[in-house]
């Protein structure tokens, strides 16, 4: 039989009380890769969002007026037909009286986001009203100061993506970053999801639905733009690999031998004792990185020890990159989980990083809570263009937070034994492992995408299986959202995963829109004889959609070996 489990219900600090599949069956064992890699896959935790994309009578909205003109100009009119609701954006783009006369796509595109970022103002000052508000009251104070956070986010991608990637032509960019910034206003409708205990806050919910409607719309014709160009005609609403839609590319499918830079020189250095003038503690020596320091890295070195602290990179702290002395040597331990008073999920990171450019190498990153305190992050990452290699993450819940943007992990070890992999951002993990991944929008530039890797058990886990492996039934994952994508390329999968596959959700949901795609892949666990229909055997000819080089441009970022 295959296992699930409860989430507890909550106020503010669990993420649903929905049932959660877990991938292995004994909720008290903790994983460990015990090969090269091994990967282990959970259901990526979002809040289940309403639909967000007719909310027009929301507060403050862009919303029709009795008085505009019934015409609508033909050239926003067809640009919205790259949205999936195209009526509420035609109203919206023209009560904007932004769009100008004869516009290009690329004004029509602003004038979408411009649009979206004058609401996302309005819903921070209401957020802030919140707040004022929530003295005394821990769990809405947390919960508006955690959606201020994500809203300034937002706001910080939607202005890089409107200054300088649009303008620049680099639509790729610009498609992440509009992405990560969808996903920011969700993120803060269900931090307040929780402590909509006022009409102020659900007023606020209502309007938050409305903006992430106005940005889902936005990020619609950035995707038609990237795929059409100035031939607007061709614009139309976001297809999937389900659609038989395939984003083309090249590159050097899952070969691609390029990783960590080698050579870095330490600009700080963190040891136990503080001698000879280095820093005792880690957050001490990123708080000395400079600010917004262009494209200079600054390299923290890490000395052997374990280092009892929470660290966070903030979003003005770039290029930070942490040099350990090896998995097991370098520790960075924390134990804050959601059982803890005013704590909610992305408040327990041990290690949280904002900042973009982030590097890590030679490290363990760990969250103690044992597996009653439930969610427990050891790390998350919000960085675009991070880079993680011969790095540990240990857990129980909620090990590792992926949670936006470009991410390329290889050779990790990732433990833990319920939903330990989630997030939202366009990750590979290449040599190492893991997860179910959610998209909540058609458009995003989003997924995991999994390449020679091994799933297996620990030597303990491995027992209990052989034993009772009718009981011990495990999948590669279920679906939590409309749009999941995830990829296994190249993968070993050993005698325990399921001939199945994949598990429902509920019923019928999200069956007929995600993509669960494998290719190539061997061992015992992966005989396709019995494997649901909803899954996917990726063609042979659309392999590089999944490539490094197409994925995550990593062109452009990620330096190959040496």
């Amino acid at each position: 039989m295959h296992t699930t489990h409860q989430r507890k219900s909550t106020t503010l600090v669990h993420k649903s009380s929905s049932n959660t599949f877990f991938l292995f069956s004994n909720p008290s064992t903790l994983l460990v890769i015990s090969m090269a890699c091994i990967f282990f896959v959970s259901l990526v935790l979002f809040l289940s969002l309403p639909s967000a994309t007719d909310s027009r009578n929301a507060p403050h909205a862009v919303k029709p007026n009795a008085d505009a003109p019934p015409s609508i100009s033909p050239a926003i009119r067809q640009a919205c037909k790259a949205t999936r609701f195209p009526s509420p954006c035609e109203t919206s783009l023209t009560q904007s009286k932004q769009v100008p006369p004869n516009p290009t796509p690329l004004q029509l595109i602003q004038s979408a986001i411009w649009v979206s970022s004058q609401n996302l103002h309005t819903a921070q000052s209401m957020v802030k009203s919140i707040l004022n508000s929530s003295s005394g009251n821990l769990n809405r104070t947390t919960a508006a100061n955690n959606c201020l956070e994500s809203l300034r986010n937002s706001e910080y991608r939607i202005s890089r993506t409107t200054e300088d990637a649009l303008p620049h032509g680099r639509i790729k960019d610009a498609r992440i970053w509009m992405s990560a910034s969808l996903l920011y206003q969700q993120d803060c409708w269900s931090a307040l999801k929780y402590a909509n205990d006022t009409q102020m806050v659900n007023s606020t919910m209502s309007f938050l639905d409305s903006l992430v409607g106005l940005t889902s719309k936005a990020l619609s014709m950035v995707f038609s733009y990237s795929i059409f160009g100035n031939n607007i005609g061709l614009w139309a609403p976001p297809k999937t690999e389900r659609d038989g839609f395939w984003m083309g590319g090249g590159g050097s499918g899952s070969d691609f031998r390029g990783g960590f830079p080698s050579k870095l020189k330490a600009d700080a250095t963190v040891c136990k004792d503080g001698s000879g003038g280095c820093y005792k503690k880690v957050q001490d020596a990123v708080n000395a990185a400079p600010d917004n320091a262009g494209e200079r890295k600054f390299v923290i070195h890490i000395k052997e020890g374990v280092y009892k602290e929470t660290v966070k990179i903030p979003l003005e702290k770039k290029n930070v990159v942490f040099l350990g002395d090896g998995m097991g040597k370098t520790v960075i331990t924390g134990s804050l989980n959601v059982g803890q008073p005013g704590i909610s999920t992305i408040n327990t990171a041990t290690v949280g990083v904002s900042g973009d450019g982030f590097m890590a190498s030679g490290l363990t990153i760990q969250n103690t809570a044992g597996p009653d305190a439930h969610q427990a992050v050891a790390f998350r990452s919000d960085s675009d263009l991070s880079i993680i290699e011969n790095c540990e993450f240990l857990g129980n819940q909620d090990t590792l937070y992926a949670r936006s943007l470009r991410q390329f992990y290889k050779s990790c070890r990732i433990q833990g034994n319920v939903d330990f992999i989630f997030g939202n951002s366009a990750s590979v993990f290449q040599n190492c492992q893991i997860l179910i991944h959610p998209r909540t929008d058609p458009a995003q530039a989003t997924g995991f995408i999994f390449q020679n890797c091994l799933i297996n058990g620990t030597e303990e886990y491995m027992v209990l299986y052989h034993n009772k492996p009718k009981v011990h039934m495990n999948y590669l994952g279920r679906p939590w959202k409309l749009y999941s994508r995830t990829v296994f390329i190249h993968y070993k999968f050993e005698v325990l995963i399921t001939p199945e596959g994949w598990m429902p959700w509920d019923g019928n949901f999200a069956l007929k829109t995600l993509h669960y795609g494998e290719f190539g892949n061997s061992g015992p666990g992966s005989n396709l004889s019995k494997r649901v229909t909803w899954s996917s055997q990726i063609p042979t000819g659309h392999i590089l959609t999944y490539s490094v080089e197409n994925f995550i441009q990593r062109d452009e970022w990620i330096p190959s070996s040496q």
